[in-house]
C-alpha cells in the first residue's frame, strides 16, 4: 500500500507536448508510471513521447478515453488555476500542480473548488510524489529512491532530494515521498499527509521537512503528538538564519510579525516527539536513534 499514487494510477499530463511536460512525462513513463494521456488544447488527435501517448484537447476527453484518474500539470502560471479546475470538473481525483509563480489569491477559489469536487490537489509549486517501485508523478528524480517503509513529506523539492538521497545511501527506503509545495495557499498540508501516512500499513516512520513561514508545521506537530506517539518521527526545518520580513526561496517562506520562525517550529516538533536534525544529512541517523529498524 502507498499513499496518493501506486501501480494502478493512470496519469494525464497537462502540457505533455511542451518542453517540461515531455521531459518529465518521459521520465515518469520510464519509471513505470502509467502515463496514459496528454492534454494540450488544439493538439487533440496527435501523439507524444515517440508516439506512445495519445494527446487530447480536454481533460474530459482524456478521462473518457483512457480512464485517467490522476493529473500532473505542467502549465504556465497564467493558465494553471484553470487547468486544476478543469481536472477536478472532469472527475480526476488526484491532481499534482507542478507550476510555480501562481498568485496566492488565484489559488484560494481553486482549492475550495477542488475540495467541493471530492478531489485532492497537491501543490501548486510542488515536485510531486514518488512511491518507490510503484510510480512517480512530477519532477522528483526516480533514481534517488529506495523501496522501504518511511514516509517523507516536505515543503521543499531540493531538500526532499537531499534527504531522500541520504536515506537511500544509508539503506533506509521510503514508502511514499510527497512534496506538498512551498506556496502560501496549497491544496494538501503536512497535517493531511500525516493522516494518510498514519492510515498506511506500509509506513512505519515519518520524515517531515519544513521551513520558515506559516504555522503548518506546528499544526501537524500538534496532531502527531496525539496520534503518532509510538511512531519514529524526525524532522528538519530550513531557514534558521533568515531575517524577519525576508522571503527565502518559496513564496510561503517568510517570517511575518515574529510568527513562523524556525525556533517556534523546532520547539513544537520536539514537544510532539520529533527528533529535529540540524541538516538533512542527519535524518538517517536520527531515524535510527528514534527506534526505526527498517
Amino acid at each position: 500500500m502507498s499513499i496518493l499514487i501506486d501501480k494502478k494510477s493512470r496519469v494525464v499530463v497537462h502540457g505533455l507536448t511542451g518542453r517540461e511536460g515531455s521531459f518529465h512525462g518521459a521520465a515518469m513513463l520510464e519509471y513505470g508510471t502509467k502515463v496514459v494521456a496528454g492534454m494540450t488544447p488544439g493538439k487533440g488527435g496527435q501523439t507524444a513521447l515517440d508516439g506512445k501517448i495519445p494527446v487530447f484537447d480536454t481533460v474530459e476527453d482524456a478521462v473518457r478515453e483512457t480512464g485517467a484518474d490522476t493529473s500532473c500539470i505542467f502549465v504556465p502560471a497564467a493558465g494553471a488555476p484553470d487547468a486544476v479546475m478543469e481536472a477536478a470538473a472532469a472527475g480526476v481525483k488526484t491532481i499534482f500542480c507542478i507550476t510555480e509563480g501562481i498568485p496566492a489569491l488565484d489559488m484560494i477559489p481553486v482549492v475550495a473548488l477542488v475540495q467541493s469536487a471530492g478531489a485532492r490537489l497537491i501543490g501548486p509549486n510542488c515536485p510531486g510524489a514518488t512511491s518507490p517501485g510503484r510510480a512517480k508523478v512530477g519532477i522528483i528524480p526516480g533514481s534517488i529512491h529506495r523501496e522501504g517503509r518511511v514516509g517523507v513529506v516536505s515543503r521543499s523539492g531540493t531538500l526532499t532530494y537531499e534527504a531522500v538521497q541520504a536515506m537511500s545511501d544509508a539503506g533506509i527506503g521510503q514508502s511514499t515521498c510527497v512534496g506538498i509545495g512551498g506556496d502560501p495557499v496549497i491544496g494538501t498540508t503536512f497535517f493531511d499527509i500525516l493522516q494518510l501516512f498514519a492510515a498506511d500499513s506500509e509506513t512505519d516512520a515519518i520524515v517531515l521537512i519544513g521551513e520558515i513561514g506559516g504555522a503548518a508545521e506546528e499544526t501537524a506537530a500538534a496532531w502527531a503528538a496525539e496520534h503518532l506517539r509510538d511512531v519514529p518521527k524526525v524532522a528538519f526545518i530550513a531557514g534558521r538564519t533568515a531575517p524577519e520580513g525576508k522571503r527565502m526561496g518559496h513564496a510561503g517562506a517568510i517570517i511575518s510579525g515574529g510568527a513562523g520562525t524556525a525556533a517556534s517550529k523546532v520547539a513544537a516538533l520536539e514537544i510532539a516527539g520529533f527528533r529535529v536534525a540540524a541538516s538533512p544529512t542527519e535524518l538517517p541517523q536520527l531515524l535510527r536513534d528514534a527506534g526505526y529498524r527498517g
